[in-house]
């Protein structure tokens, strides 16, 4: 019989006195983490009432002192500034994309209310965007006139993070395709490989993103320290236009690579653990041999193939 995981339970409303068990522990850690993540009032300020209305000077002096400088908000609010400071820093980092198809303050209350909803799980920054492509499309209005272009965007960005930090194995040899017949034969994908199926054209307009940027940059620079001001151009979003990619690394860099969707159905077919032939049948009556054979040539030479154990 399936156990079924434990429910987080709610902050406490004020901390423990003492700390006299786990128990007392998290309930102190769940309480601050609440404190610290809690989204900032105008003016980068920590809010001045708490989510059931308190005073929030009266829930963090539960857990805080004041000094001769600050009261305990004031001390909390420190770190409550730079939580949001240094995740909304590493998100427009990591996801630039995203933030040029929605906009400076679209993104910025998109990635607020998704931290606030959605409180990150890892121990490191690079993890934020885990589920933000699932909280996108669970929360249209977000994004709402181009939701499936964010969406696309934010699954190909973190595409990337997974692939830069993947793992890389031995590739393939042709002696690990030379003893066993197709209808046996299993080759695996390299771990850091990742396969989009996506609506929009997002490997275009993030080379077009990065090709502007330069320009405006160039630009800026010839014109730096004359009368006239230079605005950033805004690069034009693409139209929907079905779209098939493989996310790969090579000496350290990530590459994104178009294929054509019965590639795309053969290799999620070889990862998803088919045998060779099953693949190829994946990939559809249309396709001719020497289609698989020149897929399969240019995958082995780029040793996207693996050995599966």
């Amino acid at each position: 019989m399936a156990r079924k995981k434990p429910k987080l339970s709610q902050p406490p409303q004020r901390a423990p006195e003492r700390i006299r068990s786990t128990a007392d522990l998290r309930a102190f850690q769940r309480l601050m983490m609440q404190a610290v993540t809690r989204p900032l009032a105008p003016g980068a300020k920590s809010q001045r009432r708490w989510a059931d209305g308190r005073r929030a000077e009266e829930v963090v002096g539960s857990f805080a002192k004041a000094n001769d400088r600050l009261s305990a908000l004031e001390r909390i609010e420190i770190y409550n500034r730079m939580y949001w400071f240094r995740t909304l820093d590493s998100l427009q980092e990591d996801l630039p994309g995203l933030r040029a198809v929605l906009g400076e303050r679209k993104f910025a209350r998109l990635i607020e209310t998704y931290l606030t909803q959605v409180p990150s799980r890892s121990f490191t920054l690079r993890d934020l965007p885990a589920r933000l492509e699932r909280y996108i499309r669970a929360h249209p209005r977000l994004t709402t006139p181009h939701t499936a272009l964010a969406a696309d965007m934010a699954a190909f960005e973190w595409a990337q993070i997974e692939c830069f930090d993947g793992g890389a194995v031995p590739p393939a040899t042709p002696d690990d395709l030379a003893d066993a017949p197709p209808t046996r034969l299993r080759l695996g994908l390299q771990p850091q490989i990742k396969l989009l199926a996506l609506r929009y054209p997002v490997d275009d307009y993030a080379i077009a993103l990065k090709r502007d940027a330069l320009r405006d940059d160039a630009s800026n620079a010839v014109e730096r320290g004359g009368r006239k001001t230079t605005r950033r151009r805004l690069t034009k979003r693409p139209t929907a236009a079905r779209t098939w990619l493989a996310i790969h690394r090579h000496e350290g860099v990530i590459y994104y690579k178009r294929l054509e969707a019965p590639a795309y159905r053969m290799l999620v077919a070889l990862r998803d653990g088919k045998s060779l032939a099953r693949a190829v049948a994946a990939a559809g009556l249309r396709v001719k041999p020497e289609q698989v054979q020149a897929w399969f040539t240019n995958w082995m030479q780029l040793g996207w193939f693996c050995p599966r154990k």
